[in-house]
């Protein structure tokens, strides 16, 4: 059974995320969606949260692409939050050049640790590489419309966390 990894803070998950996880999917029979618990960044949603978030999400996709989806929190290095899953595969999402020179290093890094645990990327679709999130909290933060750039419940979620209620 080839089982993936994909790794990040999603605070909040994104479209630009969801596309990852939809086509992470389908190169591999597990996918674990790896929660960083990061309190460096100080996310705006609690770990439970996210999770919870996630969880939701990917609900319908299990389904709909027969493969089994999970969130996993974790704290300790990638590398062996991957050995921890049973991951050989690690996926990364990229948007930009940028993205690529800090996953390049930690690549090496990891393959230094592990050999035996690969790196995918993936770049996101167009319509989804200026999504990050934390300029959708930014925009969320300064009264902007996130709607393109999450789903309608994150949306919701994330405007109720700053005690505002969703555009009709």
């Amino acid at each position: 059974m080839r089982i993936g990894l994909y790794p990040g803070t999603f605070d909040p998950l994104t479209l630009g995320h969801r596309d990852i996880i939809t086509r992470a999917a389908q190169l591999v029979d597990r996918l674990v969606i790896g929660v960083a618990i990061n309190r460096d960044k100080g996310p705006m949603f609690s770990l439970e949260e996210r999770v919870a978030m996630i969880e939701a999400e990917v609900a319908g996709l299990e389904a709909g692409i027969g493969i089994e989806i999970v969130a996993h929190p974790f704290e300790n290095l990638l590398i062996d939050c991957a050995r921890d899953v049973g991951a050989s595969l690690i996926i990364r999402g990229l948007r930009a050049v940028t993205d690529f020179e800090y996953e390049f290093q930690m690549v090496g890094m990891n393959r230094a640790m592990d050999d035996s645990i690969e790196t995918v990327f993936l770049m996101a679709e167009a319509r989804h590489q200026a999504i990050a999130s934390k300029l959708v909290k930014e925009i969320a933060r300064l009264g902007g419309d996130v709607s393109k750039f999450v789903s309608p419940p994150i949306e919701a979620a994330l405007l109720a966390k700053l005690g505002r209620r969703a555009r009709k």
